[in-house]
């Protein structure tokens, strides 16, 4: 156990640092041209799937470096064909993902963190304390768990990601655009941007950064709410991120991107469901080109929030679409097995 303590998980290192391993260690450094593919494009579970490298350097390698890979300890499916994965992590930690098939498309909603920190009322997750957050294999993994799941339930290719599940993208960044990174580039799975989506309840410092490093991938904002009261009292973030300051910085993302938004949006009885708060989204959705997604609410046992009339999703729909904002109400999938938007952890 103390020599597997000092090991170093292999995928920390970057290609370059591992060509340096293997000279410094008596290989040729196309060796670790050939151990990064298994890793990052085979997706190697183990050295001893190494099959192109002999027995002595896969057994030199097992002796400086671990895997850390993710295990998929439980799988559950939905009447509705969703399934969701109870991740377990190699500290013992664990996070939810989700398959999510369609006609058209099969979608991995993946988590980015262990917990949250950001306490939205309407959410499961977020009544779990925030723990750490995901590297970027632990985050390529659940994509590449996900992708096999499709293939061997629905002979179907994977074809988009969401950063929808445990957590909140923006605050471990660094981390999730390298999984992205890795999932995209010829050298890993090779995805392509546009079928990747980022959600964020709307950190405008990191909407910013994002427009200033010119990502290529989807932004999702989680809005419900654009009145700034209403907003605080279910998202508190708003408190130190308004509407003011998350139009300013959607502006900025959209004269630096030319990429429209995403407002993923839920309406609650008594909350948001009135022709007040449907004006505010209309107006907000001005700032910039946007779409709005009117997403069927998923209960979290507690009954604080109950999910809005067919009357009053329909006022949203013929105001918004009526005044040229592209609108569509998301039925949830996979609800009787906790799958659903906000349901996450649900059931521990």
């Amino acid at each position: 156990m103390e020599e597997t303590s000092i090991k170093r998980d292999i995928r920390k290192l970057k290609l370059d640092e591992l060509k340096a391993f293997f000279v410094e260690h008596g290989e040729k450094p196309f060796r670790a041209q050939q151990a990064y593919e298994w890793l990052w494009i085979k997706s190697a579970k183990s050295f001893d799937q190494m099959t192109n490298l002999s027995l002595e350097t896969r057994e030199m390698m097992k002796k400086h470096f671990v895997i850390n890979h993710i295990k998929v300890d439980k799988m559950q499916r939905s009447a509705d064909g969703t399934i969701k994965n109870a991740v377990t992590l190699h500290d013992g930690l664990v996070v939810e993902s989700v398959l999510i098939p369609t006609e058209k498309r099969i979608t991995a909603c993946v988590s980015s963190q262990v917990g949250c920190s950001l306490a939205c009322k309407f959410c499961a997750t977020a009544k779990l304390k925030r723990q750490r957050n995901l590297s970027p294999d632990e985050i390529y993994d659940q994509v590449v768990a996900i992708k096999e799941q499709a293939e061997l339930f629905y002979g179907r290719p994977l074809t988009n990601i969401v950063f929808m599940g445990m957590g909140e993208p923006l605050l471990n960044y660094a981390n999730v655009t390298e999984a992205i990174s890795k999932i995209t580039n010829q050298k890993g799975l090779g995805m392509a941007t546009k079928r990747i989506t980022v959600s964020t309840v709307g950190v405008a410092k990191m909407i910013m950064k994002m427009a200033d490093d010119g990502v290529k991938f989807n932004l999702a904002v989680s809005l419900h709410a654009a009145i700034n009261k209403t907003r605080s009292s279910i998202m508190p973030i708003n408190d130190s991120n308004s509407l003011e300051e998350l139009g300013e910085a959607l502006a900025y993302w959209y004269q630096k991107t030319k990429s429209k938004v995403t407002y993923e949006y839920v309406v609650w009885k008594g909350i948001n469901d009135s022709l007040e708060h449907a004006e505010a989204l209309l107006k907000f959705c001005k700032i910039i080109p946007s779409k709005v997604n009117l997403i069927e609410y998923n209960p979290i046992d507690d009954g604080e929030f109950q999910q809005a009339s067919d009357e009053a999703l329909n006022m949203y729909m013929d105001l918004l679409e009526r005044n040229g904002i592209t609108t569509r109400i998301r039925k949830s999938r996979g609800k009787d097995i906790d799958a659903a938007c906000g349901q996450l952890a649900n059931k521990g």
